[in-house]
């Protein structure tokens, strides 16, 4: 599955259109627990332990997303939006969203 954040692929022609696909992971309070437990591996202001769990979220959105464009047929996905927000009480959750459009491309 191809994905992109513009909304075409160069060299390639969009040959059908097949909807708007999404994908959203959500990380809990435990992992911001985790997390700030291991609060110490900040260096320059940049916590790695954090930006990893992100990472994971953002990949698990994006294999989400390609997963529901494989089901309406698509080979592609252009147009990819990534999204992230902070929900529950307390704010003790973050939802990452990813969202684009499945598309066939030649």
């Amino acid at each position: 599955m191809q994905l992109t954040t513009t909304p075409t692929f160069e060299g390639q022609r969009i040959a059908r259109y097949c909807g708007v696909v999404a994908g959203e992971a959500v990380l809990g309070a435990n992992v911001f627990k985790d997390m700030f437990a291991g609060i110490r591996d900040i260096v320059g202001g940049r916590s790695g332990t954090y930006e990893k769990e992100l990472r994971k979220a953002r990949q698990y959105a994006l294999d989400a997303l390609a997963e529901q464009a494989g089901e309406l047929g698509a080979n592609a996905v252009v147009g990819i939006d990534l999204d992230y927000e902070v929900l529950g009480e307390k704010n003790g959750m973050l939802m990452v969203t990813a969202s684009g459009t499945a598309v066939v491309v030649e």
